[in-house]
């Protein structure tokens, strides 16, 4: 096969719709946040993305089928909003290969007339957290003011390391071709599949975008994490022992 190759399911006509890109990251936040998207809202697949900086690898469905791993596009409508969603399981694994794809993918926006992209991760912390703050950058410093409004804080060099991968360079390379770019970031342990991070950032896309989704089934998710997140602080706090218990070992 060629380096990237690109399935069109479907073509349909979207007005002005917005890039939403939730490829895994960090607490797998975007990825979570993205596919919450397509649950909650009406959606049809528009593209499939095949690409040999992918691993080499198929995905088996319930019938036992084999599906080459690929990066999907999703129309979706969000209340008065057109979405243009991208999701996938997988990041491509060179450099090289991180900026053809995104190349590839901005493309596709630019087909169906998107100007405006949302990429969406998770930042970490390196600690459990029960304050999930969004953290944000921009293309362009005149997108900051209407992120600062739906409470997206921007702190000097954080990330630590800047933003790597496809929600990187959708800023990067999506700024140079003039999309209005900007990435949300939740904060998040880094540990641990992170729901509660994923609703903090969707939470945040409500507000920029003027639409509502439900987060039943992402409250769900979050309550099985909350029960391995005690079971974790637990072994970090050890079993308690009574004071006349400690001895001095020397």
């Amino acid at each position: 096969m060629n380096d990237i190759e690109i399935d069109e399911v479907a073509t349909p006509t979207l007005s002005e719709p917005v890039l939403i890109e939730g490829l895994p990251g960090v607490g797998h936040v975007g990825k979570l946040a993205a596919e919450h998207l397509l649950e909650e809202f009406q959606s049809e697949l528009v593209r499939r993305v095949y690409t040999t900086v992918f691993p080499p690898q198929v995905n088996i469905d319930e019938d036992g089928v084999a599906e080459l791993t690929c990066a999907e596009f999703h129309a979706v409508s969000a209340g008065d909003a057109d979405l243009l969603v991208l999701t996938g399981d997988h990041q491509a694994g060179t450099n090289e290969g991180h900026y053809r794809l995104t190349t590839a993918f901005l493309d596709i926006a630019e087909e169906f007339g998107t100007t405006r992209a949302f990429a969406l991760g998770g930042v970490p912390t390196g600690e459990l957290i029960d304050e999930y703050t969004v953290l944000g950058a921009v293309a362009d410093g005149s997108l900051k003011p209407e992120l600062e409004e739906a409470d997206v804080e921007f702190r000097p060099d954080e990330p630590a390391g800047g933003i790597v991968g496809v929600s990187g360079l959708i800023l990067g390379l999506g700024g140079r071709r003039g999309f209005e770019a900007a990435c949300l970031m939740g904060e998040t342990s880094g540990y641990l599949v992170d729901p509660k991070s994923a609703r903090a950032v969707l939470e945040t896309l409500e507000s920029l975008l003027d639409f509502e989704v439900d987060y039943a089934s992402l409250e769900d998710r979050a309550e099985e994490m909350e029960e391995v997140i005690g079971k974790i602080r637990e072994m970090q706090e050890g079993p308690s022992v009574p004071d006349d218990e400690l001895r001095y070992i020397g």
